[in-house]
């Protein structure tokens, strides 16, 4: 029985170091996307430290509301030109005669 308790706590002492790495980010977001959606929203009217727990979903959801408003808006504003996709500009070239390559004048003269 002495054996069977030692090795339920052994087994148990190794698992907790396992189970403590075992944590994922659930969400996918970086603690720095997360610190800018909330300077977001506080720009957008939305104070966290005033928030009333009446008003609270209201309150947050309506800032919510506001930014995607303004990043709709802004992408809106962006110029086609700057997603890199559209149609094959018409340019031209000229070619001329090769250049002459004048041995005297090169880096490399007299070695």
């Amino acid at each position: 029985m002495k054996s069977l308790i030692k090795a339920v706590a052994i087994a148990a002492v190794l698992a907790v170091p396992v189970m403590s790495f075992a944590q994922s980010n659930p969400s996918g977001l970086t603690r720095a996307q997360v610190r800018e959606e909330l300077i977001q929203l506080e720009k957008a009217g939305y104070d966290p430290a005033m928030s009333n727990d009446a008003t609270y979903p209201a309150d947050i959801q309506a800032a919510e509301r506001r930014v995607q408003a303004e990043n709709a808006q802004a992408a809106a504003q962006q110029p086609a030109a700057d997603t890199g996709y559209g149609p094959a500009t018409g340019g031209t070239s000229q070619t001329g005669a090769p250049a002459r390559l004048d041995r005297a004048n090169t880096v490399y003269f007299g070695h």
